[in-house]
Protein backbone atom coordinates (compact mmCIF):
# COMPACT_ATOMS: atom_id res chain seq x y z
CA UNK A 1 0.00 0.00 0.00
CA UNK A 2 1.35 3.12 -0.77
CA UNK A 3 0.32 6.64 0.88
CA UNK A 4 0.95 10.26 0.00
CA UNK A 5 1.62 12.19 3.10
CA UNK A 6 0.80 16.07 2.45
CA UNK A 7 2.94 18.21 4.47
CA UNK A 8 6.95 18.86 6.08
CA UNK A 9 5.92 19.38 9.81
CA UNK A 10 6.07 17.36 12.93
CA UNK A 11 2.55 16.61 12.83
CA UNK A 12 3.16 14.67 9.38
CA UNK A 13 6.63 13.17 10.65
CA UNK A 14 3.96 11.75 13.40
CA UNK A 15 1.47 10.79 10.45
CA UNK A 16 4.38 9.23 8.82
CA UNK A 17 5.76 7.26 11.12
CA UNK A 18 1.98 5.87 12.23
CA UNK A 19 1.89 4.79 8.71
CA UNK A 20 5.37 3.19 7.97
CA UNK A 21 4.39 0.84 11.16
CA UNK A 22 1.57 -0.59 9.27
CA UNK A 23 2.54 -3.36 8.15
CA UNK A 24 4.04 -3.29 4.14
CA UNK A 25 3.16 0.78 3.94
CA UNK A 26 5.02 2.93 1.48
CA UNK A 27 5.42 6.26 1.49
CA UNK A 28 5.86 9.74 -1.01
CA UNK A 29 5.68 12.65 0.54
CA UNK A 30 4.94 16.54 -0.48
CA UNK A 31 6.83 19.07 1.78
CA UNK A 32 7.72 22.56 0.95
CA UNK A 33 11.08 22.04 3.10
CA UNK A 34 12.95 18.64 3.80
CA UNK A 35 11.80 17.36 6.76
CA UNK A 36 14.61 14.69 7.87
CA UNK A 37 12.46 12.89 9.73
CA UNK A 38 10.11 12.43 6.80
CA UNK A 39 12.93 11.84 4.14
CA UNK A 40 13.68 8.96 6.47
CA UNK A 41 10.95 7.09 6.23
CA UNK A 42 9.76 8.36 2.43
CA UNK A 43 10.46 6.32 -0.80
CA UNK A 44 10.08 9.16 -2.83
CA UNK A 45 10.25 12.89 -1.89
CA UNK A 46 8.46 16.15 -3.89
CA UNK A 47 9.85 19.57 -2.76
CA UNK A 48 7.50 21.83 -3.33
CA UNK A 49 4.39 24.05 -1.90
CA UNK A 50 2.06 21.75 -0.11
CA UNK A 51 -0.93 24.46 -2.01
CA UNK A 52 0.67 24.17 -5.50
CA UNK A 53 -2.68 21.56 -6.18
CA UNK A 54 -1.65 20.54 -9.82
CA UNK A 55 1.98 19.63 -8.79
CA UNK A 56 0.82 17.51 -5.72
CA UNK A 57 -1.80 15.97 -7.75
CA UNK A 58 0.40 15.22 -10.85
CA UNK A 59 2.92 14.11 -8.32
CA UNK A 60 0.38 11.38 -6.42
CA UNK A 61 -0.86 10.28 -9.90
CA UNK A 62 3.10 9.34 -10.81
CA UNK A 63 3.34 7.76 -8.22
CA UNK A 64 0.44 5.47 -8.00
CA UNK A 65 -0.43 6.34 -4.31
CA UNK A 66 -3.02 4.39 -2.83
CA UNK A 67 -4.39 7.16 -0.35
CA UNK A 68 -3.64 10.65 0.26
CA UNK A 69 -3.38 12.09 3.54
CA UNK A 70 -3.13 16.03 4.30
CA UNK A 71 -1.64 17.45 7.27
CA UNK A 72 -2.06 21.02 7.06
CA UNK A 73 -4.96 22.91 6.69
CA UNK A 74 -3.47 25.54 3.87
CA UNK A 75 -3.89 22.46 1.20
CA UNK A 76 -7.16 22.08 2.52
CA UNK A 77 -8.41 25.33 1.94
CA UNK A 78 -6.70 25.39 -1.40
CA UNK A 79 -9.11 22.41 -2.87
CA UNK A 80 -6.26 19.55 -2.61
CA UNK A 81 -9.07 17.13 -1.65
CA UNK A 82 -11.28 17.68 -4.18
CA UNK A 83 -8.36 18.03 -7.26
CA UNK A 84 -7.09 14.52 -5.87
CA UNK A 85 -10.41 12.96 -6.01
CA UNK A 86 -11.36 14.64 -9.38
CA UNK A 87 -8.16 12.50 -10.95
CA UNK A 88 -9.53 9.47 -8.77
CA UNK A 89 -6.93 9.18 -6.16
CA UNK A 90 -8.91 8.77 -2.58
CA UNK A 91 -7.52 11.45 0.20
CA UNK A 92 -8.46 11.34 3.88
CA UNK A 93 -9.16 14.72 4.49
CA UNK A 94 -12.10 17.13 3.67
CA UNK A 95 -13.06 19.08 0.51
CA UNK A 96 -12.39 22.69 0.44
CA UNK A 97 -16.24 23.14 1.45
CA UNK A 98 -16.45 20.89 4.07
CA UNK A 99 -12.72 22.15 5.59
CA UNK A 100 -14.95 25.72 6.12
CA UNK A 101 -15.61 24.74 9.57
CA UNK A 102 -11.44 25.55 9.92
CA UNK A 103 -11.12 28.14 7.17
CA UNK A 104 -13.92 30.57 7.67
CA UNK A 105 -14.75 31.20 11.53
CA UNK A 106 -18.17 32.85 10.41
CA UNK A 107 -18.97 29.87 8.47
CA UNK A 108 -18.77 27.74 11.73
CA UNK A 109 -20.40 29.67 14.26
CA UNK A 110 -23.38 30.30 11.43
CA UNK A 111 -23.62 26.00 10.86
CA UNK A 112 -23.88 25.99 14.83
CA UNK A 113 -26.70 28.85 14.76
CA UNK A 114 -29.02 27.74 11.59
CA UNK A 115 -28.88 24.11 13.66
CA UNK A 116 -29.47 25.29 17.09
CA UNK A 117 -26.39 23.21 17.94
CA UNK A 118 -25.21 24.19 21.50
CA UNK A 119 -21.96 25.03 22.85
CA UNK A 120 -21.14 28.49 20.49
CA UNK A 121 -20.34 31.75 22.41
CA UNK A 122 -22.22 34.78 21.73
CA UNK A 123 -20.50 36.35 18.35
CA UNK A 124 -21.15 39.32 15.92
CA UNK A 125 -19.42 39.88 12.32
CA UNK A 126 -17.93 42.60 10.80
CA UNK A 127 -16.99 43.51 7.54
CA UNK A 128 -16.09 46.57 8.08
CA UNK A 129 -12.85 47.52 10.59
CA UNK A 130 -14.87 50.99 12.33
CA UNK A 131 -18.05 48.94 12.94
CA UNK A 132 -16.16 46.59 14.61
CA UNK A 133 -14.63 48.90 16.63
CA UNK A 134 -17.83 50.79 17.69
CA UNK A 135 -19.11 47.73 18.73
CA UNK A 136 -16.07 46.96 21.08
CA UNK A 137 -16.37 50.21 22.67
CA UNK A 138 -19.34 50.20 23.64
CA UNK A 139 -19.23 46.54 24.48
CA UNK A 140 -19.63 45.98 28.65
CA UNK A 141 -17.69 42.81 28.62
CA UNK A 142 -14.27 41.51 27.42
CA UNK A 143 -14.18 40.33 24.07
CA UNK A 144 -11.92 37.90 21.37
CA UNK A 145 -10.86 39.16 18.19
CA UNK A 146 -10.64 37.01 15.54
CA UNK A 147 -9.69 37.17 11.91
CA UNK A 148 -12.08 35.00 9.65
CA UNK A 149 -9.13 33.02 8.07
CA UNK A 150 -6.72 31.22 8.99
CA UNK A 151 -3.90 31.84 11.60
CA UNK A 152 -1.65 28.85 12.48
CA UNK A 153 -2.82 29.49 15.87
CA UNK A 154 -1.22 32.62 16.26
CA UNK A 155 -4.76 35.48 15.52
CA UNK A 156 -6.43 36.01 18.83
CA UNK A 157 -6.69 38.71 20.77
CA UNK A 158 -8.37 37.89 24.35
CA UNK A 159 -9.32 41.00 25.57
CA UNK A 160 -8.40 41.22 29.45
CA UNK A 161 -5.66 38.60 28.90
CA UNK A 162 -3.53 40.07 25.86
CA UNK A 163 -4.67 43.31 25.42
CA UNK A 164 -7.02 46.10 26.98
CA UNK A 165 -9.96 47.77 24.87
CA UNK A 166 -8.09 50.15 23.23
CA UNK A 167 -5.65 47.25 21.85
CA UNK A 168 -8.60 45.47 20.79
CA UNK A 169 -9.84 48.31 18.51
CA UNK A 170 -6.28 49.02 17.31
CA UNK A 171 -6.23 44.82 16.43
CA UNK A 172 -10.06 45.36 14.57
CA UNK A 173 -8.35 48.10 12.17
CA UNK A 174 -5.21 46.11 11.59
CA UNK A 175 -7.13 43.30 10.71
CA UNK A 176 -8.67 45.49 8.50
CA UNK A 177 -12.43 43.25 7.28
CA UNK A 178 -14.50 40.12 7.62
CA UNK A 179 -13.60 39.76 11.37
CA UNK A 180 -15.51 38.05 14.19
CA UNK A 181 -15.97 39.43 17.70
CA UNK A 182 -16.68 36.95 20.67
CA UNK A 183 -17.90 36.71 24.14
CA UNK A 184 -14.25 36.32 26.37
CA UNK A 185 -14.67 32.06 27.48
CA UNK A 186 -13.18 31.66 30.73
CA UNK A 187 -12.68 28.56 31.67
CA UNK A 188 -10.02 25.49 30.43
CA UNK A 189 -9.04 24.66 27.47
CA UNK A 190 -8.92 21.16 26.01
CA UNK A 191 -8.89 19.18 22.80
CA UNK A 192 -11.36 16.11 21.05
CA UNK A 193 -10.20 15.12 17.85
CA UNK A 194 -12.06 12.17 15.94
CA UNK A 195 -11.88 10.23 13.06
CA UNK A 196 -15.12 11.03 10.86
CA UNK A 197 -16.40 9.04 8.13
CA UNK A 198 -18.81 11.77 6.65
CA UNK A 199 -21.57 10.58 9.73
CA UNK A 200 -19.66 8.41 12.54
CA UNK A 201 -17.09 9.87 14.57
CA UNK A 202 -14.86 8.04 16.93
CA UNK A 203 -13.14 9.77 19.25
CA UNK A 204 -9.40 9.89 20.32
CA UNK A 205 -7.63 10.85 23.66
CA UNK A 206 -8.40 14.29 25.24
CA UNK A 207 -5.39 16.26 24.90
CA UNK A 208 -4.40 19.42 26.38
CA UNK A 209 -1.87 21.98 24.54
CA UNK A 210 -0.11 25.20 25.44
CA UNK A 211 -0.16 28.07 23.30
CA UNK A 212 2.07 30.50 25.24
CA UNK A 213 5.62 30.79 24.36
CA UNK A 214 6.87 30.79 27.74
CA UNK A 215 6.28 29.13 30.96
CA UNK A 216 3.82 29.69 33.29
CA UNK A 217 1.40 30.53 30.36
CA UNK A 218 2.82 34.37 29.06
CA UNK A 219 3.55 35.20 26.13
CA UNK A 220 1.99 35.87 22.91
CA UNK A 221 0.65 32.91 21.27
CA UNK A 222 2.70 30.47 19.42
CA UNK A 223 1.45 27.41 17.16
CA UNK A 224 1.81 25.17 20.38
CA UNK A 225 4.70 24.90 22.88
CA UNK A 226 3.71 21.48 23.76
CA UNK A 227 0.90 18.87 25.11
CA UNK A 228 -0.43 16.05 26.96
CA UNK A 229 -2.68 13.42 27.71
CA UNK A 230 -3.53 11.10 30.70
CA UNK A 231 -3.62 7.34 30.85
CA UNK A 232 -7.14 7.15 31.10
CA UNK A 233 -7.45 9.13 27.75
CA UNK A 234 -9.25 11.98 29.69
CA UNK A 235 -8.17 14.98 31.95
CA UNK A 236 -9.01 15.68 35.41
CA UNK A 237 -10.88 18.97 34.85
CA UNK A 238 -12.99 17.65 32.78
CA UNK A 239 -16.11 15.32 33.87
CA UNK A 240 -17.38 12.23 31.78
CA UNK A 241 -20.16 14.32 31.37
CA UNK A 242 -18.12 17.48 29.75
CA UNK A 243 -16.31 14.91 26.92
CA UNK A 244 -19.72 13.30 25.96
CA UNK A 245 -21.12 17.16 25.83
CA UNK A 246 -18.49 17.70 23.84
CA UNK A 247 -18.51 14.49 21.31
CA UNK A 248 -22.00 15.75 21.20
CA UNK A 249 -21.34 18.61 19.94
CA UNK A 250 -18.88 17.26 17.29
CA UNK A 251 -21.58 15.09 16.25
CA UNK A 252 -24.36 17.35 15.86
CA UNK A 253 -21.66 19.56 13.78
CA UNK A 254 -21.13 16.45 11.26
CA UNK A 255 -24.73 15.52 10.81
CA UNK A 256 -25.38 19.35 10.18
CA UNK A 257 -22.93 19.62 7.44
CA UNK A 258 -23.80 15.95 5.91
CA UNK A 259 -27.33 17.46 5.88
CA UNK A 260 -26.14 20.71 3.47
CA UNK A 261 -24.45 18.63 1.47
CA UNK A 262 -21.03 18.87 2.60
CA UNK A 263 -19.89 15.94 4.56
CA UNK A 264 -16.88 16.15 6.70
CA UNK A 265 -14.32 13.37 6.05
CA UNK A 266 -10.99 13.40 8.24
CA UNK A 267 -10.22 14.36 11.34
CA UNK A 268 -12.35 17.14 13.12
CA UNK A 269 -10.54 18.79 15.87
CA UNK A 270 -12.59 20.54 18.74
CA UNK A 271 -10.81 23.16 20.50
CA UNK A 272 -13.12 23.71 23.91
CA UNK A 273 -12.87 25.92 26.95
CA UNK A 274 -14.77 24.24 29.99
CA UNK A 275 -16.51 27.04 31.51
CA UNK A 276 -18.89 27.14 34.30
CA UNK A 277 -21.64 26.00 32.10
CA UNK A 278 -19.84 23.05 30.35
CA UNK A 279 -17.46 22.85 27.30
CA UNK A 280 -17.79 25.73 24.71
CA UNK A 281 -16.96 26.11 21.31
CA UNK A 282 -13.42 28.01 21.06
CA UNK A 283 -13.06 26.90 17.01
CA UNK A 284 -13.06 23.70 15.29
CA UNK A 285 -9.91 22.39 12.89
CA UNK A 286 -10.01 20.20 9.92
CA UNK A 287 -7.18 18.12 10.28
CA UNK A 288 -4.90 17.02 13.42
CA UNK A 289 -3.61 19.25 15.98
CA UNK A 290 0.42 19.83 15.72
CA UNK A 291 1.52 19.03 18.54
CA UNK A 292 -1.72 17.12 19.93
CA UNK A 293 -1.01 14.70 16.65
CA UNK A 294 1.65 13.20 18.19
CA UNK A 295 0.06 12.84 21.43
CA UNK A 296 -2.73 10.73 19.46
CA UNK A 297 -0.66 9.33 17.08
CA UNK A 298 2.00 7.50 20.09
CA UNK A 299 -0.55 5.50 21.63
CA UNK A 300 -2.58 4.99 18.16
CA UNK A 301 -2.57 0.95 18.45
CA UNK A 302 -4.70 0.58 15.66
CA UNK A 303 -3.36 0.48 11.44
CA UNK A 304 -3.58 4.43 10.75
CA UNK A 305 -3.73 3.65 6.83
CA UNK A 306 -6.63 1.37 7.79
CA UNK A 307 -8.45 3.63 9.62
CA UNK A 308 -8.04 6.60 6.62
CA UNK A 309 -9.43 4.29 4.35
CA UNK A 310 -12.47 3.37 6.55
CA UNK A 311 -13.09 7.03 7.05
CA UNK A 312 -13.04 7.51 3.16
CA UNK A 313 -15.19 4.41 2.08
CA UNK A 314 -17.56 5.34 4.45
CA UNK A 315 -17.21 2.25 6.86
CA UNK A 316 -15.99 3.83 9.83
CA UNK A 317 -16.63 1.43 13.20
CA UNK A 318 -16.51 2.07 16.46
CA UNK A 319 -13.75 -0.34 17.23
CA UNK A 320 -11.85 0.13 14.31
CA UNK A 321 -10.05 2.85 16.83
CA UNK A 322 -7.92 1.67 20.04
CA UNK A 323 -5.12 3.63 22.04
CA UNK A 324 -2.93 2.44 24.83
CA UNK A 325 -3.76 3.42 27.88
CA UNK A 326 -0.49 5.47 29.11
CA UNK A 327 0.17 9.39 29.55
CA UNK A 328 1.73 11.21 26.88
CA UNK A 329 3.68 14.67 27.20
CA UNK A 330 5.09 16.76 24.11
CA UNK A 331 7.52 19.13 24.03
CA UNK A 332 8.77 21.29 21.41
CA UNK A 333 11.82 22.94 21.01
CA UNK A 334 11.81 26.38 19.39
CA UNK A 335 14.54 28.49 18.05
CA UNK A 336 15.07 31.65 20.37
CA UNK A 337 13.27 34.73 19.80
CA UNK A 338 10.28 32.58 18.70
CA UNK A 339 7.66 33.11 17.55
CA UNK A 340 8.22 37.10 17.37
CA UNK A 341 12.10 37.55 16.59
CA UNK A 342 13.13 33.84 15.88
CA UNK A 343 17.53 34.19 15.40
CA UNK A 344 19.51 33.34 12.25
CA UNK A 345 19.78 29.23 11.49
CA UNK A 346 21.85 28.07 13.76
CA UNK A 347 23.51 24.43 14.20
CA UNK A 348 21.93 22.06 16.77
CA UNK A 349 22.90 19.19 18.53
CA UNK A 350 19.92 16.54 19.54
CA UNK A 351 21.65 14.57 22.11
CA UNK A 352 20.34 10.85 23.10
CA UNK A 353 16.27 11.30 23.48
CA UNK A 354 16.13 7.96 25.45
CA UNK A 355 12.54 6.46 24.98
CA UNK A 356 11.28 9.42 24.08
CA UNK A 357 10.02 9.80 20.31
CA UNK A 358 11.61 12.90 18.44
CA UNK A 359 9.87 14.58 15.29
CA UNK A 360 11.15 16.47 13.29
CA UNK A 361 9.33 19.96 12.24
CA UNK A 362 10.79 23.15 10.96
CA UNK A 363 14.59 21.49 10.42
CA UNK A 364 17.33 21.08 8.13
CA UNK A 365 19.58 18.65 7.86
CA UNK A 366 23.14 19.98 6.05
CA UNK A 367 25.97 17.91 6.01
CA UNK A 368 25.00 15.51 8.92
CA UNK A 369 23.86 18.07 10.98
CA UNK A 370 20.69 19.69 11.94
CA UNK A 371 19.90 23.40 11.90
CA UNK A 372 17.54 25.27 12.86
CA UNK A 373 14.92 27.89 10.75
CA UNK A 374 12.77 29.93 11.49
CA UNK A 375 9.53 28.03 13.35
CA UNK A 376 9.41 25.11 15.77
CA UNK A 377 12.25 23.03 15.62
CA UNK A 378 11.60 19.63 16.87
CA UNK A 379 9.43 17.74 19.51
CA UNK A 380 10.02 14.88 22.03
CA UNK A 381 7.22 13.06 23.02
CA UNK A 382 7.65 11.02 26.39
CA UNK A 383 4.99 8.16 27.09
CA UNK A 384 4.67 6.20 30.66
CA UNK A 385 2.30 4.93 32.75
CA UNK A 386 1.76 8.25 34.52
CA UNK A 387 1.94 11.89 33.66
CA UNK A 388 4.90 12.28 35.47
CA UNK A 389 6.76 9.17 34.08
CA UNK A 390 5.47 10.52 30.59
CA UNK A 391 6.67 13.84 31.63
CA UNK A 392 10.16 12.98 33.17
CA UNK A 393 10.83 10.81 29.90
CA UNK A 394 10.28 14.28 27.58
CA UNK A 395 11.97 16.35 29.97
CA UNK A 396 15.38 14.95 29.85
CA UNK A 397 15.20 14.40 26.20
CA UNK A 398 14.52 17.73 25.87
CA UNK A 399 17.19 19.02 28.03
CA UNK A 400 19.70 17.39 26.27
CA UNK A 401 19.39 19.20 23.12
CA UNK A 402 22.57 21.76 22.27
CA UNK A 403 22.36 24.94 20.44
CA UNK A 404 20.32 28.17 20.60
CA UNK A 405 16.87 26.84 21.26
CA UNK A 406 14.59 26.49 24.15
CA UNK A 407 11.15 24.89 25.33
CA UNK A 408 8.91 24.88 27.73
CA UNK A 409 9.87 22.83 31.20
CA UNK A 410 6.25 22.98 32.85
CA UNK A 411 4.37 21.08 30.54
CA UNK A 412 2.79 18.09 31.50
CA UNK A 413 4.10 18.85 34.98
CA UNK A 414 2.28 17.82 38.31
CA UNK A 415 2.17 21.85 39.21
CA UNK A 416 0.86 23.46 36.52
CA UNK A 417 -1.87 20.33 35.98
CA UNK A 418 -3.19 21.06 39.34
CA UNK A 419 -3.24 24.65 38.70
CA UNK A 420 -5.66 23.84 35.80
CA UNK A 421 -8.13 21.82 38.30
CA UNK A 422 -8.13 24.63 40.79
CA UNK A 423 -9.17 26.88 38.15
CA UNK A 424 -11.52 24.84 37.06
CA UNK A 425 -13.09 24.21 40.86
CA UNK A 426 -12.91 28.01 41.28
CA UNK A 427 -15.37 28.59 38.47
CA UNK A 428 -17.78 25.86 38.90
Amino acid sequence: MKYLVVGGGGREHAIAAALAGGGDARIAAVMATRNPGIAALADSILLAKETDVGHVVGFAAEQSVDLALIGPEAPLEAGLVDALEEAGIPAFGPTRAAARIETDKAYARDLMARHRIPGSPAYWRFSDSEEAVRFIRDHPGDLAIKPVGLTGGKGVRVMGEQIDRDGACAYARELGTEIVVEERLEGEEFTLQAFVDGSRLVPMPLVQDHKRAFEGDRGPNTGGMGSYSMPDHGLPFVTPEDRDRALGIMESVVRAMASEGTPFVGVLYGQFMNTGRGPMVIEFNARFGDPEAMNVLTLLGSNLGELAFRCVDGTLGAADASFLPAATVCKYLVPEGYPDAPGPSEPIETGDPGTARLFFANVEELDGRLWTRRSRTLAFVGTGPTLEEAEAIAERAAAGVRGPVRYRRDIGTRDLLEQRCAHMRSIR
